[in-house]
């Protein structure tokens, strides 16, 4: 993921650049962008055969993606299933803020069959302190509340990204999300490792950052449309 305009701090474990990554049988191929790719080639990454794209839309309160409407409308055009994401910023205002500001920002969701729940990005912090000055309970606490109020904005549940360190440090055992948020691990390895806290098993994982990020989603393309549907 790209924090604001898109500089090259991005959470990972192990190597950006290694082995294969063994995926599942059955997954279907896709990425992610921000600000830092600009105005997306997208029929390009159609015929490389991704079908899925995540697009940042926020970060914290103030920051939108210059190129959203490109990236969002472009990816969808082409027949890929998309979504939007938002870089929170835990330690700058409060998880329902945040959550408000990513829907009306183009965080939102419709039953279209080609639109993903949105994303909360929750990694290290690129500003200050890793865990944002929180505690595990109170990290536990802004995300239960962003949480909270993307699904009563949406009627979705949000899916996090994270990494399985970050989480380990920042959230650890404070509170679990896996019976209602889909999973998004971020591991640059040629598998995808030790998942966080409670998930036995991830939805979309985010396998390199060359040259660009790109991303597994765990099952068939009937199964992204059923995440899309709701």
């Amino acid at each position: 993921m790209n924090h604001e305009l898109g500089s090259q701090i991005r959470l990972h474990e192990g190597a950006e650049r290694g082995p294969v990554p063994i995926a599942p049988a059955a997954t279907v191929s896709g990425m992610d962008v921000a600000s830092y790719q600009g105005n997306v080639n997208w029929a390009s990454w159609w015929n490389q055969g991704k079908r899925f794209a995540y697009v940042k839309a926020t970060e914290g309160t103030s920051y939108t993606n210059p190129y959203f409407a490109q990236q969002y409308n472009g990816s969808y055009s082409v027949g890929m299933v998309r979504g939007a994401y938002h870089f929170a910023l835990p330690d700058k205002s409060s998880g329902a803020a945040q959550a408000n500001y990513f829907v009306s920002n183009g965080g939102g969701w419709s039953r279209d069959g080609k639109t993903l729940p949105g994303v909360a990005d929750l990694e290290y912090n690129p500003y200050g302190p890793t865990c944002y000055g929180k505690t595990q309970p109170d990290m536990a606490a802004w995300i239960r509340e962003f949480a909270g109020t993307y699904r009563a904005r949406t009627g979705r549940d949000a899916v996090f990204y994270t990494s399985t360190n970050w989480w380990s440090q920042c959230v650890g055992t404070a509170q679990t999300f896996s019976g209602t948020n889909p999973l998004w691990v971020a591991r640059y390895s040629s598998t995808v490792g030790t998942l966080p806290n409670n998930w036995p098993v991830w939805t979309f994982w985010q396998y390199t950052s060359t040259p660009l990020d790109q991303d597994y989603f765990n099952g068939t393309p009937d199964r992204l449309r059923v995440l899309a549907t709701g």
